[in-house]
Parts: structure tokens; C-alpha cells; sequence
């Protein structure tokens, strides 16, 4: 990884990752409500809600150097974190760019839309 990584990464990308055996070497956070989590949400995300994010991101974000994915419904708010979380210092936060709905349309057609 390079010093700093791109701010943004696409689903396909994201899927990659997630494909490679034995090599997790990020963690995927879902920045949604918990409502929209309950409709769907990608496998082993964590639910770290936007609107929680300051309250929350002292217990959940503890190693700068972790590479953090971040994900909406769109990918506006993802955005909006991952930026927070680089002023913060973590300089491996990427926002997954057209969030759960272009998971859906480029990797898992069978995700539930909303």
C-alpha cells in the first residue's frame, strides 16, 4: 500500500479484496443507519453509523496505519468519513465509490435496492 491510498475505491475493487484467501488486510465499515442495514449490507461490515461517527470512532478506530473501507447507500456519506477519518490521521481510509448500490450493480446482483 502506498503511503497514502486513494481517497476513493471501486466495488469491483473492493470485491477483489474481498476474494483474496486468507489476506483480510482491511476492515469494511458501513456508515449507514442501522435501518438501512437491516434491508442489506455486505458480508463481515461493520455498522459504524454516520450520524454516531464522532461518538463512536474513539472505541471503533484505534490504529491509524489500518486500511478502513467505508461504504453508504450512494457513497456521499462514505465519502464525508473516510475524509473525517484522514483528518483524524488514518491515512488508509477509502470511501467505496457509488456505495451498496453500485455493489449491487457491479458485483452482487442479488443484493437487495432500495
Amino acid at each position: 500500500m502506498t503511503p497514502e491510498s486513494p481517497l476513493e475505491i471501486g466495488p469491483t475493487d473492493v470485491s477483489y479484496l474481498m476474494g483474496r484467501p486468507g489476506e483480510r488486510a482491511f476492515r469494511l465499515i458501513d456508515c449507514r443507519e442501522e435501518s438501512e442495514w437491516h434491508v442489506c449490507h455486505l458480508p463481515e461490515a461493520q455498522l459504524v453509523p454516520l450520524s454516531r461517527f464522532g461518538e463512536l470512532a474513539p472505541q471503533v478506530f484505534t490504529n491509524t496505519q489500518e486500511h478502513l473501507i467505508i461504504y453508504c447507500h450512494h457513497g456521499m456519506r462514505s465519502l464525508r468519513a473516510a475524509q473525517w477519518l484522514r483528518q483524524h490521521g488514518f491515512a488508509h481510509a477509502q470511501s467505496m465509490r457509488g456505495g451498496v448500490d453500485a455493489w449491487a450493480d457491479m458485483v452482487d446482483p442479488d443484493l437487495p435496492r432500495y
